[in-house]
C-alpha cells in the first residue's frame, strides 16, 4: 500500500504525551488525522483513503505509525453519519463497528464519536478571517444562529444555535430532506432522479455522486446517449468549457444548493451567517462565485431582503473539522457518543 507520509516539519510540531489529543474527520472517501494540543491547535495532519483499510482502527494505527508516536488517551472523531450510541454504520462506505471495540483496541481512556459536520460547525468560531470567502453580501450578526452546509460524498448539514451567550452545535441530517424544484427544468430532473431513486432527497442531487448522476439526467432529457462521468470530471469539463452539458449540470447544482442553502438560514433564522464546507464547493473557486448560488439564495419572495442580508462563507481550509473536533471534547456540551474507560 503506498500512503504519502506526513510532512516532517508538521510532525515535530506533535506536543507533549501528556497534553496530546487524537482527532479525526472520517468521511465516505478519506479519513482525516492530527494531534491537537492541549490549546485545540492541530499538526502532523495525514489524509488517508479509507478504501485502503478495513476499518478505523487500521486507518489509526497506519497514521500512528508514520509519526513513530504512541496513541494518545484521548480522542475525538468527526464521521459522516449519525452517531446515535455505540454501534456506527457508515451511510456511504462500509465501514461498521462499536465505538466501545475501537476504543479498547486503540488503548484509549476516552474516546469522544460525533457527526462530522457537528465537529466542523464546531470550527467556524475558531475560524480566521482568511479563511472563509464571502459570496455575496450581508453582515452576520452576535448572537445569531449561524448555518453550515456542504456537499462532498454526501451533502452534511449542521449548525450553531445560539444559547446563553454561547452556541450550541446541532448534530443534524438535514443533507435528507426531500428536494424540491424551482422551475419546470429542475422538475424534470427531480423527475428523472425519482424514476431512478425513488424518494429524491437534497444528497442525492447535491453531492459527488449527485453531480455525477444530474449530468446523466441533463444528457438524458437532452437525448443523448450515456456517458458517465465522476463528479470531479463533470465539474472540470463545466470549469473548462469542454461540455455543454457538464456546464448545464453545474449551474443546476449551484442554484439548487442556493435553494437549499436559503431554506436552512430561514429554519434557523441564521443571521450570524452560513458557511459552505465539503470537497466540492472550495474546488470549483470564481466559478461558483459567479453561479446562480446567492441569486438563488435570496429568491424567496417576501423574505428575499431577509436572505439578503445573512452573509454566505465558503470555508477556505481543509482541516477545519479536526479543530473542531479537539473543541469537542472542551465542549460542557454533549455531542454524539462517548466511550469512556470504566463506563457502563
Amino acid at each position: 500500500m503506498q500512503l504519502s507520509p506526513p510532512n516532517l516539519d508538521t510532525v515535530r510540531q506533535t506536543p507533549p504525551a501528556a497534553q496530546a489529543r487524537l482527532v479525526g474527520d472520517i468521511g465516505g472517501t478519506h479519513a482525516r488525522f492530527g494531534i491537537a494540543d492541549g490549546a485545540g491547535a492541530v499538526g502532523a495532519i495525514l489524509v488517508l483513503p479509507c478504501s485502503a483499510f478495513d476499518g478505523p482502527a487500521g486507518a489509526i494505527r497506519h497514521y500512528l505509525g508514520q509519526l513513530s508516536v504512541p496513541c494518545p488517551r484521548t480522542a475525538a472523531f468527526g464521521i459522516a453519519n449519525p452517531v446515535t450510541g455505540d454501534d456506527v454504520a457508515m451511510t456511504n462506505h462500509p465501514w461498521r463497528f462499536s465505538a466501545d471495540a475501537l476504543r479498547r483496541s486503540l488503548g484509549l481512556e476516552r474516546l469522544l464519536l460525533l457527526n462530522d459536520f457537528t465537529a466542523l460547525a464546531l470550527s467556524l468560531p475558531l475560524l480566521r478571517p482568511e479563511e472563509r470567502h464571502p459570496v455575496g453580501g450581508g453582515s452576520a450578526l452576535d448572537g445569531h444562529a449561524i448555518g453550515l452546509i456542504g456537499p462532498g460524498t454526501g451533502l452534511g448539514v449542521s449548525g450553531l444555535v445560539a444559547a446563553g451567550g454561547d452556541h450550541v452545535p446541532l448534530q443534524s441530517e438535514g443533507g435528507h430532506v426531500t428536494l424540491a424544484a424551482r422551475d419546470h427544468r429542475e422538475a424534470a430532473l427531480i423527475d428523472w432522479f425519482r424514476r431512478h431513486h425513488g424518494h429524491v432527497s437534497a444528497e442525492r442531487v447535491l453531492s459527488g455522486p449527485g453531480l455525477a448522476s444530474l449530468h446523466d439526467a441533463v444528457r438524458a432529457l437532452a437525448g443523448q446517449r450515456a456517458m458517465p462521468l465522476p463528479g470531479a470530471e463533470v465539474s472540470a469539463r463545466a470549469m473548462s468549457g469542454a461540455c455543454p452539458y457538464c456546464a448545464e449540470a453545474l449551474h443546476h447544482f449551484c442554484a439548487m444548493l442556493g435553494t437549499v442553502t436559503a431554506d436552512l438560514a430561514l429554519t434557523l433564522g441564521a443571521r450570524g451567517g452560513v458557511y459552505l464546507g465539503g470537497g466540492i464547493i472550495p474546488q470549483l473557486g470564481g466559478f461558483f462565485a459567479r453561479s446562480a448560488f446567492r441569486r438563488r439564495f435570496e429568491d424567496k419572495g417576501r423574505f428575499s431582503g431577509y436572505l439578503a442580508s445573512i452573509p454566505t462563507f465558503v470555508i477556505a481550509t481543509p482541516y477545519a473539522a479536526l479543530r473542531g473536533a479537539a473543541a469537542a471534547l472542551a465542549n460542557p456540551i454533549r455531542v454524539g457518543h462517548e466511550a469512556a474507560e470504566g463506563a457502563q
